[in-house]
């Protein structure tokens, strides 16, 4: 890749990532049993990612931990800790007791900005220097922060007397989000993703393009530090102070968004079997472009919780009783133990019949939901906008789905506002899945839909 004219290599040298000789291990704690309602083994060690640039190292803790008497195979890894919480031993509970209670380890690191650990200057100079050069190596997000993920599969699997291979799945929401879903794309290691609030598709927004720039910056209100952002917080201003142009930024979202975004590595994910689960929310500051998404990636599996997102409540009919995560866990690492199975995107139309749409969703052969719920909005702002972000769907766009046997498909009925221009619509189905006698309620939405109406 060509950035400000330098030739950049890959952003990743998977044999450098995959080598446990250059991991430069120090043991904070050693193997050591803990007690509680499971009994494991745990060790704390750091790690050194690699270099940021020369004779700067990117040091991370990660804490392993696996079963009081059997080698671990495969683990469930996670960014979301801080060193802090690191340095106390882990006492699992729920889902991660139940992997652990059936022989798969845990794995636990950090992928935080430096700065809420005391590392500021780094951080700093790390968005100074990729906004000078345009080299993705510098940018915390785009190389340290999946980098971290992949280096701590390294050093689980240094532990060859506590772990041994077997499948290996990631999740997290933001960065723990937007971090394992880029490292899934390159570490053939990795088997499954399950990620919150988090980019998964590359918009026209994210690649700067400039027409999708000025229906942004034509919206009133003031504009986040996230919407537009390539992967995160976005850079534009910054690179062109830099004296960068918008011509340098479009040929750098373009040539680096085939090694960042789930949308453009699908095939590759799919022949590798890798399962995916993406919880975007519908007002997220971070994934803000669900329209887009909607119409041009119906087949990547989302759910769409009602006015979710950072920082966000939820609709009053919000499904409080989800367990996406831990059943998404539990059937990836042992499918032959789960009662049900979890379901795949649907199909989704609609007509327009005097003065309302009707929605019309059907699901394959063999995937029967158990109930489903539609929400909706009228005119909403164009995808990242401050109004998007800000404006809920109202308390009363809601109805059930019916479903109608003779057609086999889901229906629902929404009469149409008669000023309106364009109708928002998703709508999400319940199916229950059991594990160990326990019953998990699972949701998976239909694809975010727009429809511009017709002039009445």
């Amino acid at each position: 890749m060509m950035f400000s004219g330098v030739l950049v290599a890959e952003i990743f040298d998977m044999e450098a990532i995959c080598d446990s000789t250059t991991l430069d291990v120090e043991v904070l704690q050693d193997w050591h049993p803990v007690e509680g309602e499971i009994v494991t083994r745990q060790k704390l060690v750091t790690i050194n990612v690699g270099e940021l640039w020369p004779d700067q190292n990117f040091r991370v803790p990660v804490r392993m931990v696996v079963p009081a008497n059997q080698k671990a195979r495969g683990f469930h890894l996670t960014g979301g800790s801080t060193p802090a919480r690191l340095e106390e031993d882990v006492r699992p509970n729920g889902v991660l007791r139940e992997l652990l209670t059936d022989g798969v380890g845990l794995v636990f690191t950090v992928v935080q900005e430096p700065g809420s650990y005391g590392e500021r200057d780094l951080a700093r100079e790390a968005e100074q220097r990729f906004a000078k050069t345009l080299n993705p190596h510098f940018k915390i997000q785009y190389w340290a922060w999946p980098a971290t993920l992949m280096r701590s599969i390294t050093a689980a699997y240094g532990e060859s007397d506590h772990f041994e291979k077997g499948k290996i799945a990631v999740t997290g929401g933001s960065k723990n989000g937007a971090s394992p879903s880029m490292a899934i794309v390159h570490d053939h290691r990795m088997t499954a993703v399950h990620a919150t609030v988090s980019p998964i598709w590359d918009s026209p927004l994210r690649l700067c393009d400039r027409a999708a720039w000025k229906e942004l910056d034509s919206q009133e209100g003031r504009r986040g530090p996230f919407s537009g952002g390539h992967y995160g917080p976005t850079f534009n201003e910054e690179v062109l102070e830099e004296g960068h142009t918008w011509e340098d930024l479009q040929v750098f979202t373009r040539e680096i968004s085939d090694e960042v975004f789930i949308s453009r590595n699908l095939k590759q994910l799919r022949r590798r079997g890798v399962e995916m689960l993406f919880h975007p929310g519908t007002h997220d500051c971070v994934a803000y472009d669900m329209a887009w998404g909607g119409a041009e990636h119906p087949d990547i599996p989302v759910y769409l919780g009602a006015n979710t997102g950072h920082g966000k409540r939820g609709h009053p009919r919000l499904e409080r009783d989800e367990s996406n995560k831990a059943a998404f866990l539990l059937a990836h690492f042992f499918p032959e133990e789960i009662s049900g199975r979890l379901l795949v995107p649907p199909k989704v139309a609609h007509a327009l019949v005097d003065d309302a749409i009707e929605v019309i969703v059907e699901f394959p052969d063999g995937y029967d939901p158990e109930g489903g719920s539609i929400w909706w909005m009228f005119d909403r702002s164009p995808d990242g906008s401050p109004r998007y972000l800000s404006e809920p769907i109202p308390d009363d766009h809601f109805a059930e789905m019916h479903y109608d046997e003779r057609r086999g498909v889901w229906v629902a009925e929404i009469e149409l506002d008669a000023d309106a221009d364009q109708i928002d619509f998703f709508s999400n189905y319940l199916n229950i899945i059991e594990h160990n006698g326990r019953a998990y309620e699972t949701y998976l939405s239909s694809p975010y839909t727009r429809v511009v109406l017709p002039k009445r």
